[in-house]
């Protein structure tokens, strides 16, 4: 085996690739990347035995071949070279060594036959406008659980609506659905792994086309010279449309940026265990106001005001976890949100304003007097 490649190339590739390498392999062979040379295409792969992830470069093959390489061994070498460079393996000692301009590294392999091969899924995909799709797990994937002992809850769940797909995720405390138009979708219902998610936003980031394959247990992306493969999570997700309630008592909007410029400042005094803040709407005065309070314990205490208008409602006090608001916030693109809700004790939601269609679902913390 033998090629020359551009560095810039191969670092960008390692960068995605690298990504689905486990730092604590259950096996040697995981802990590496496979090199694939082979025409005038260079093919590198990491697999988790749960994410997958593949990319193709342009290469000058001398040899055609495959060797597996230490995934971190390799990448902090490339990233360090400022030219291109050319591999070789020693197909007696299993030796790769790197050649560049000004240095020569020389790394112990392993054998591509050990290497797993990704998973395979047969039958036609889905071709998806890859903005549209991305667009959809930017405002949803942030919501999803961290915690393992909810399996399906720490993936996001999507599945074909009339005019589109709808994307939603939940820990329990929040929730996010994004609803984005898509022609001729087929009927899709499909849980898939945050984790991998975010991948491929990376990974597809530039396409212009997201191609879905699925069977029962696997599902694969194909983004031009990239793809990823994940595992579906099973369990039937939360029937979570019964969570939204279907009227509110009051309703106000405000600039977005302005509030989360606010809560970013009296975040700093927030107390660091509860991360509470106290949001109070004041329509007492012709000038309606919202007010931001934290106390932080031992530390001191922050209040930032902005102003608000009112749609409906009177005067209400709610407490939030302050990260959750500011995750959810920050999903939006709009330039104002709606805020509705009903009791201090009952859920609350976001809204863009004449914007995407998006909600965000944010369960109040109980303001202790």
């Amino acid at each position: 085996m033998e090629f020359s490649c551009s560095q810039s190339e191969l670092n960008s590739s390692l960068g995605l690739v690298s990504r689905a390498v486990s730092p604590r392999p259950s096996h040697p062979v995981l802990g590496n990347i496979l090199l694939e040379a082979n025409g005038d295409r260079l093919t590198l792969t990491g697999f988790d035995l749960s994410v997958g992830v593949r990319v193709e470069m342009p290469a000058e093959v001398e040899k055609t071949g495959a060797v597996t390489v230490p995934a971190k061994l390799f990448a902090d070498i490339v990233s360090r070279l400022s030219d291109d460079l050319s591999l070789e393996l020693n197909a007696e000692t299993m030796q790769v060594v790197v050649l560049s301009d000004t240095g020569r590294f020389e790394l112990r392999s392993l054998d591509a036959g050990e290497f797993p091969a990704l998973p395979e899924v047969a039958g036609e995909g889905v071709t998806l406008p890859a903005q549209a799709f991305l667009k959809g797990l930017a405002g949803s994937v942030f919501a999803a659980s961290t915690d393992d002992t909810k399996q399906v809850l720490t993936g996001v769940h999507i599945h074909s609506v009339e005019d589109g797909l709808e994307f939603a995720a939940t820990d329990g405390h929040r929730l996010a659905v994004m609803t984005v138009n898509c022609d001729s979708v087929p009927d899709l219902v499909v849980t898939l792994p945050s984790r991998a998610l975010r991948e491929l936003e990376r990974l597809a980031g530039q396409a212009e086309e997201i191609t879905f394959f699925a069977d029962d247990c696997q599902a694969v992306f194909v983004a031009g010279d990239r793809r990823l493969t994940c595992r579906k999570l099973e369990g039937a997700y939360p029937n979570y449309p019964q969570l939204i309630p279907a009227q509110f008592s009051r309703e106000f909007t405000v600039d977005r940026r302005r509030l989360i410029s606010g809560l970013e400042r009296v975040a700093v005094l927030a107390d660091q265990k509860t991360n509470l803040v106290k949001i109070s709407l004041d329509t007492s005065n012709t000038l309606e106001r919202l007010c931001l309070e934290v106390e932080g314990r031992d530390v001191g205490n922050g209040r930032d005001t902005m102003p608000v208008q009112v749609l409906q409602g009177t005067a209400i006090e709610i407490g939030f976890n302050l990260g959750y608001l500011l995750h959810g916030l920050k999903a939006f693109t709009c330039q104002e949100v709606k805020i509705s809700c009903n009791e201090p004790t009952q859920p609350v939601i976001l809204s863009p304003l004449n914007g995407d269609r998006q909600i965000y679902l944010v369960m109040p913390v109980q303001i202790v007097r």
